[in-house]
């Protein structure tokens, strides 16, 4: 049960009664803490700055998109996405900026394209801490008002998801910055809104907590309104119409559920929309004049004409959400395993999950939903010449008061209206985004733009903990500790260190794939870890040392500090803090173990390799160096192999590749003949070009080959080779 913003008229024994002026004072406006910023950074800085630079970019899209961005700056076209000179329709453009204009800075760095979405990354952290602010300040210690904020932010900071999914470049954690903002925005405007209705002479809670995030300081309701629009417009470039749907059914059920719907025209809707175009508009306008429809051929499933409009605004989108687009090449968890993925993403924060969600559940049926604004009009009440009296207060029931006394009733139901903002937010953001992709195609990832709303849940719940260690908050804090959170840590200690301990010695230099069971579908961004095996786990020895140790810090440890002591108060900061710097070791161990197991998801070796290659044939061979003869190959489709292109900054022809990624950007007339089939394999073979082949099967295409021509194994690595015909 989570706490309520004001004390009982009958305290607990031992406490004396807060003076009820302090109880109807609504509370300072908190301003963000150096300390707990400074957390917040650090967190940030070990995790994401200090695991920048390794490993190399990864197999599919990871390099596929930072080439497509390395493209712009070569060919100076930021409107049409291409790759290895084809037109690329998937994704909107501003992950493609975002890279391009860093490797124009910092040179065509691999860690150069990973740096905005690492500084993204922080400023959701803090677009985290600023919503916490808002929406537990008033439940938080009175000593420490940011700490529901410092909570939240932290949460996001170490748990598994956000971590796991900024290792390669994909956006849906922009999408979480994006979603946070918007919301963020859009309940500073109901406040100002609400505001202006009640008038200067009635001193308002939107008032006193304007701007407890930071986010503006204007008085007007149009700033936030118009930062509403501007993010939602950089959500509509950064993911799609996707980032549209969100934030516009956030607002409109937000509205319907708070019977304010006739607020939607006050929601400066002529200016807001107009920036909206005039972020998002321009580029789908010259997307659409530059790559207008063309004939494509008949039997594949196509329209007799389309351009870049049908893929990208159909295709791509709607057809992907009724699980009909061309080509399918994407995979979908079911629903139940998604929904636990969910939970996984936020661990070791999801344990206080179930105890959060009631609570806010509890909220809501306790205000029937009906709050007309929920931070609205917090008036300091005086009944005559004095301060009201606690039965005065007590007369108060559902949403009437009592004709004599008004004021006390109104500011009574406002300061629960801080709770009702809180859970009606963060339950219809999270419920929205999980709902809609249960109906929709998902990926195991697609859950993320809930995890901010999900840690904002933790943290409240660890904040009301703090504030009374005694309460129901710490209470459930504390059974949710030792009944969920210790026993899966302690598990999965055991399982660590059993295989640190059992499993066989690896030499150090061993191809991590001759250790692997590998040949499984990876449609799935997690599907190479059911390659494991236990001999390979020998490689492992150190993280998962590390890992078990980690966990029973996480489990065991952290909840010693967290149950009550004899003679003093339970630690729960202390508790809190320990469970975060533990989880951040568990994430640099699942680092390490990434940069372990590297040699199967990315080619950045066997790229360097045919660097190599080509500066010892210009040392050897100088009047004869021309590296720009050389034809490297892959054999399969982009995504078998398209580290390649980015870190040999050479063209790339596919053997049998021509689907997926690059089929349909492949019928444009102006696409380069990069797509070859057996038959041409053997003909370049036996001819004057060197040829550099990249493939998984060596063995049979070393059979195939011979008779055209000589065949070396150039590097191996991962289960991929490169062979070379010279």
């Amino acid at each position: 049960m989570i706490q309520p913003p004001l004390q009982s008229a009958n305290p607990s024994p031992g406490q004396p009664l807060q003076p009820l002026a302090d109880r109807l004072a609504p509370p300072a406006p908190t301003r963000w803490r150096p300390r707990s910023i400074a957390m917040i950074v650090l967190a940030w800085f070990i995790l994401h700055i200090g695991c920048l630079f390794t490993p190399g970019l990864l197999d599919d899209v990871d390099s596929i998109y930072i080439e497509i961005a390395r493209q712009m700056l070569l060919r100076h076209d930021y409107v049409t996405p291409y790759i290895d000179g084809i037109r690329f329709f998937d994704k909107p453009p501003l992950m493609y900026w975002l890279a391009a204009g860093s490797m124009h800075l910092f040179g065509p760095y691999d860690w150069a394209a990973r740096l905005p979405l690492a500084l993204l990354t922080l400023a959701l952290l803090l677009a985290t801490y600023a919503l916490g602010l808002r929406l537990f300040s008033a439940v938080s210690p009175a000593a420490h008002p940011d700490r529901g904020a410092l909570y939240s932010a932290l949460a996001l900071a170490t748990c598994i998801g956000p971590f796991l999914y900024t290792r390669f470049f994909i956006p849906d954690i922009v999408i979480c910055l994006w979603m946070t903002l918007a919301v963020h925005a859009f309940l500073i405007a109901l406040d100002r809104i609400h505001a202006n209705r009640e008038g200067p002479g009635a001193p308002s809670m939107a008032q006193s907590h304007r701007d407890m995030g930071g986010i503006v300081e204007a008085r007007s309701a149009l700033v936030p309104c118009l930062i509403f629009a501007a993010v939602t417009a950089l959500n509509l470039l950064t993911k799609g119409l996707i980032g549209v749907l969100f934030p516009i059914a956030f607002v409109l059920l937000y509205l319907a559920l708070t019977r304010q719907l006739r607020l939607l025209l006050k929601l400066h809707l002529i200016p807001s929309t107009l920036l909206f175009l005039l972020i998002a508009a321009p580029w789908h306008i010259l997307a659409a004049l530059r790559n207008p429809a063309i004939a494509l051929p008949a039997g594949l499933g196509l329209p007799a004409r389309a351009g870049w409009a049908w893929f990208y605004l159909y295709n791509e989108h709607i057809a992907r959400f009724l699980q009909r687009r061309i080509p399918h090449d994407y995979g979908q968890v079911p629903v139940l395993l998604f929904w636990l993925l969910a939970a996984l993403w936020l661990f070791p924060w999801t344990a206080f999950l179930p105890a959060a969600i009631r609570g806010h559940i509890r909220d809501l049926r306790n205000s029937k939903i009906r709050v007309p604004h929920l931070r609205r009009s917090l008036i300091a009440a005086k009944v005559g010449s004095g301060a009201p009296s606690i039965a005065a207060s007590s007369q108060w029931v559902g949403d009437q008061s009592l004709p004599g006394a008004p004021s006390m009733a109104r500011s009574h139901r406002d300061m629960g209206g801080i709770d009702r903002e809180a859970a009606l937010t963060l339950l219809l953001w999270a419920g929205l985004v999980l709902v809609f992709f249960t109906f929709s195609a998902r990926q195991e990832y697609y859950s993320l733009p809930a995890l901010p709303a999900l840690a904002l849940m933790a943290g409240g719940l660890l904040a009301r903990a703090d504030r009374d260690p005694s309460g129901p908050a710490a209470r459930s804090a504390l059974i949710a500790h030792r009944w969920l959170l210790g026993p899966l840590c302690s598990l999965l200690a055991a399982v660590a260190l059993f295989f640190a301990i059992t499993a066989p010695h690896a030499d150090p230099h061993t191809d991590i794939a001759t250790l692997l069971s590998q040949g499984g579908d990876y449609n799935l961004s997690l599907a190479h870890l059911f390659d494991l095996t236990g001999r390979a786990m020998g490689l492992f020895r150190a993280p998962l040392v590390f890992v078990g140790l980690s966990c029973i810090v996480l489990g065991p440890l952290a909840y010693l500090l967290r149950r009550p002591r004899r003679n003093g108060p339970a630690r729960t900061y202390a508790a809190n803090l320990i469970v975060a710097a533990a989880a951040a070791c568990l994430l640099l161990c699942m680092h390490e173990g990434l940069v372990r197991f590297y040699p199967t998801m990315g080619s950045k070796g066997l790229a360097e390799a045919i660097l190599q290659a080509q500066r010892s044939t210009c040392n050897l061979q100088p009047a004869t160096c021309n590296s720009s003869s050389d034809l490297i190959m892959i054999d399969g489709e982009l995504t078998s192999g398209s580290t390649l292109l980015f870190y040999t900054r050479q063209p790339v022809h596919f053997v049998n590749g021509r689907v997926n990624g690059t089929w349909y950007g492949s019928f444009w007339p102006d696409a380069p003949a990069v797509f070859d089939d057996d038959a041409s394999l053997d003909r370049l073979w036996s001819g004057p070009r060197r040829i550099f082949l990249l493939t998984y099967t060596p063995e049979a295409r070393i059979m195939s080959l011979s008779p055209f021509g000589p065949v070396r194994t150039l590097a191996s690595a991962g289960g991929k080779s490169i062979l070379t015909n010279r």
